[in-house]
């Protein structure tokens, strides 16, 4: 079985290979990542104490980045199915995103945590960046031609 062949077994060939709430709800995860860095280098200060609100607003910027991967992450599996892409990058990412959260609480008492935490907000910041821009793509039109010829065949 291929990957083309994937979403007519599990039996999703009509679903849209777009969803505009998909790409609102990825865009919106994907702006509250990138402000994640410009939150935390306000807070940030070689041989200075933090400031803690900025510590705050950044925390409350995590919860809301994995709200919004996690939800855009259950209209891909409802709504865009056939886009394996989609389904399996946004549960990587709310995956990461958690992992991050979790590291992140860490650092106040293991600073030495931020080696790990500062490389894999940036590896979200990719996987976030890399997965609105998928969501925006336009299907090619030889994919939306072997889908059709392979309905034919099927039905």
């Amino acid at each position: 079985m291929t990957l083309t062949e994937l979403p007519h077994r599990l039996g999703t060939r009509h679903r849209p290979v777009r969803s505009w709430l998909y790409i609102v709800l990825i865009g919106l995860s994907a702006l509250t990542v990138l402000l994640q860095g410009l939150w935390a280098g306000l807070f940030i200060h070689e041989g200075h104490d933090f400031q803690q609100r900025w510590v705050d607003v950044h925390a409350r910027g995590g919860e809301a980045a994995i709200a919004f991967a996690a939800l855009a992450t259950v209209v891909a599996v409802v709504k865009l199915r056939s886009r394996v892409d989609l389904v399996i990058g946004g549960i990587a990412l709310t995956v990461l995103l958690v992992v991050e959260a979790f590291l992140g609480g860490l650092i106040g008492d293991s600073p030495r945590m931020s080696v790990i935490h500062m490389p894999l907000a940036l590896a979200a910041m990719g996987l976030a960046i890399w997965l609105t821009s998928r969501a925006t793509r336009r299907p090619r039109a030889r994919a939306l031609a072997r889908e059709d010829v392979a309905d034919d065949g099927r039905d």
